[in-house]
């Protein structure tokens, strides 16, 4: 049986092997173990505090086989993108240029620069062990953190967005860092990357301020713009599942789309119920899947995915699952549906 659960100290060494899959342009999952330890604290220090606001918490969670404790995922939510650093992304707008004397009118779309304090709410840092890729783990790992935001909907700001990875070629080059960053910047894609986790000040002193004109840019460029990683796609259907769309946002240093949803429009959120715990089965073989949250207090939450008896009064989860999310008869549990 597979869980989420809040990312633990134990998890150090498994969350580094996972980074090390992730490859470049996953800013938020680095392949460093010093910058991992200091992101395991951020959300142990975040589950620990006692607030009814968002501010600065990030809070990790990690997907674990129950069976063999191994890590074959990860994931996380900020509470509040720019509470202590700002956060940029360029706003793709359209200017209309219009000339009487040739009788010429165009739409020019270029790409302003946008600076985020005290933002919204952030999902992020999705990643999957790809030997674990179309087994149904990856909507478990991304809709569980929507049953902790709909528990704890005060700890989080009423819009949430989520900054998918652009398109990468073979060896991991950015087509849009490489015709438009790089020349400001001076490093290579994978350093800036990590630079960011570090200190974002080199964004503010390097970044051009005035727009960029995208047809301007070579064709292949333009065409990445908005555009998501092949390894992303499964996450940006998931997203426009549960009712993210695109707010003409892309990321600075490679373009992936930056997508947005009211947190209560969420289809996972506006779903979910609570119910409580009418008995525990030994097996439950038939029946709907649902994902089962034990949402008792924040650091209990554990989340997982199985077949359950649904009544007016209440419901019946098997042994095993109660095991994992450890529950018991009595006690309360949030659940939905996997899909729509």
């Amino acid at each position: 049986m597979f869980i989420v659960r809040p990312i633990e100290k134990k998890d150090l060494n498994q969350l580094y092997q996972l980074a090390g899959k992730a490859r470049a342009g996953l800013t938020t999952l680095p392949y460093n173990k010093k910058l991992l330890a200091d992101k395991i604290t951020d959300s142990l220090n975040s589950f620990s505090k006692n607030t009814k606001r968002p501010g600065n918490e990030k809070y990790l969670f990690v997907l674990e086989n129950t069976k063999t404790g191994r890590l074959v995922g990860t994931c996380g939510i900020v509470a509040e993108i720019g509470d202590d650093l700002p956060s940029y992304t360029y706003k793709i707008k359209t200017a209309l240029k219009k000339s009487n004397l040739l009788g010429v009118e165009k739409e020019i779309q270029y790409l302003k620069l946008k600076k985020d304090y005290n933002g919204p709410s952030e999902i992020g840092t999705l990643f999957l062990d790809p030997s674990m890729r179309q087994k149904g783990c990856g909507r478990l790992l991304a809709l569980s953190r929507y049953l902790l935001i709909a528990q704890y909907p005060k700890r989080f700001k009423p819009t949430i967005i989520a900054e998918l990875r652009g398109v990468l070629d073979k060896k991991d080059h950015s087509p849009f860092w490489n015709a438009v960053c790089k020349h400001f910047f001076v490093v290579d894609f994978k350093k800036a990357d990590l630079m960011v986790m570090h200190d974002k000040s080199f964004i503010e002193e390097l970044i051009p301020r005035h727009p960029i004109y995208i047809p301007v840019l070579p064709k292949n460029v333009q065409a990445t713009i908005g555009q998501v990683h092949k390894n992303t796609r499964p996450a940006l259907n998931l997203l426009k599942q549960e009712g993210f769309s695109f707010l003409n946002e892309v990321d600075i240093f490679e373009a992936g789309p930056v997508l947005g949803a009211k947190i209560k429009s969420i289809r996972t959120v506006k779903k979910s119920q609570m119910f409580k715990v009418l008995d525990i089965a030994e097996h439950i073989k038939e029946g709907d899947d649902y994902l089962i949250a034990n949402v008792t207090t924040l650091k209990s939450f554990r989340v997982t995915v199985d077949k359950i008896v649904l009544t007016k009064q209440g419901v019946i989860i098997s042994r095993n699952a109660a095991k994992a999310i450890k529950v018991s008869k009595g006690q309360e549990v949030r659940i939905v549906t996997p899909k729509g």
